[in-house]
């Protein structure tokens, strides 16, 4: 892999005072936000970016509601976000929102990725493998809903699975359920 990487700054936030760098991997920069010291073995997030709900408050999925959780459990208890561009389950911007059109038409969002000729997630977890092992971290505490990731951080050893409990709303209560049954989503 050929991966450009930035310097550390400081990010102070409304969440709290983090650390922030960048992996360029191609046409993608990805960013990791932490807290030092980091621990042997941190709490970790991995989030793909969401910029309909990280971005602009989309109530039409929890992205947002996760991310802000992850900060401020990490504000309070150490450890890192991996910032992955993988917009709209790696399907990229422009194809999310005709995934959403077609939502909008009653399709679920794994039945929507399908009709666009996609898998239900065509996200990879390469990237945040990399990012740890640049860190020296060997041991995590995912922070997460989603079973794939779990099995996808390659030699990464996961210690615990931390879930993500968010409020749900009444535009992403048949998405959320959906990522459950179809996508075997924990909660």
């Amino acid at each position: 892999m050929n991966i450009e990487i930035s310097e550390v700054a400081n990010l102070p936030s409304c969440f709290g005072e983090f650390k922030i760098q960048a992996f360029k991997e191609g046409e993608k920069e990805h960013l990791v936000i932490f807290k030092e010291p980091l621990l042997d073995t941190p709490i970790v997030r991995v989030h793909s970016e969401c910029l309909t709900g990280d971005g602009l408050g989309s109530l039409k999925c929890d992205c947002r509601n996760q991310l802000e959780f992850a900060l401020n459990m990490i504000e309070e208890n150490g450890g890192m976000i991996i910032y992955l561009r993988q917009e709209g389950r790696n399907i990229g911007l422009l194809n999310k929102v005709n995934a959403y059109a077609l939502q909008d038409k009653g399709l679920d969002t794994v039945e929507a990725n399908h009709q666009l000729g996609f898998e239900a997630d065509e996200r990879t977890y390469e990237m945040a493998q990399y990012i740890l092992e640049y860190f020296g971290i060997k041991k995590i505490k995912l922070l997460t809903n989603n079973p794939k990731k779990i099995d996808s951080l390659g030699n990464i050893q996961i210690l615990e699975r931390l879930p993500i409990i968010t409020n749900f709303n009444e535009c992403n209560v048949e998405y959320i359920k959906t990522k459950k049954a179809k996508m075997g989503h924990l909660f």
